[in-house]
């Protein structure tokens, strides 16, 4: 039996790891490591301190805000506080937003794709090839295009405008 993991398995293994819900999901399941060593050995389970996709780095025990803008394709603003280290998408989705990320935020589509400033897209992080190949596939795709789900919220990014492109519907 072959017990290889695909990327996406092992994208939601680490999402539910950080968030504590791996050990409820293993019991819930009546899965131990001794049923079978094997498939839990290779699973991601270790903390990392990178950004791994879809996953919001935050600490909810000291939640600072920023205040966002979010101005939708027929130019209606949506001004919301944001949970600093929280993902774009999962503050749109938080504040009803629709900015859809189908994917769940498993960079897996260009559906959450956002449009910033030049100002604010110079301080950005350095986008993964990933990110790129899936901005290929974005609706209205400019120069400062990029993937909510792959922007975590900052204390300087107080005030920002971000602008949801029109998705062809």
């Amino acid at each position: 039996m072959n017990h290889s993991i695909n990327k996406a398995t092992r994208c939601f293994i680490r999402g539910i790891n950080q968030h504590g819900l791996f050990e409820k999901t293993k019991a819930r399941m009546n899965l131990n490591n001794k049923q079978n060593p094997s498939i839990f050995a290779s699973l991601p389970l270790s903390q990392s301190s990178s950004r791994q996709f879809h996953s919001s780095p935050f600490n909810s025990s000291k939640e600072e805000t920023v205040n966002i803008t979010y101005i939708d394709d027929m130019e209606k603003e949506y001004k919301v506080e944001a949970i600093v280290g929280k993902s774009l998408l999962d503050v749109a989705h938080d504040n009803n937003i629709e900015l859809e990320g189908a994917c769940g935020g498993e960079l897996a589509c260009a559906t959450c794709h956002l449009i910033f400033e030049e100002s604010i897209y110079d301080t950005l992080p350095e986008k993964e090839p990933e990110e790129d190949d899936m901005l290929d596939l974005a609706f209205e795709l400019t120069d400062t295009s990029r993937l909510g789900c792959q922007i975590c919220v900052r204390k300087d990014m107080e005030g920002m405008v971000v602008r949801l492109p029109n998705d062809g519907y």
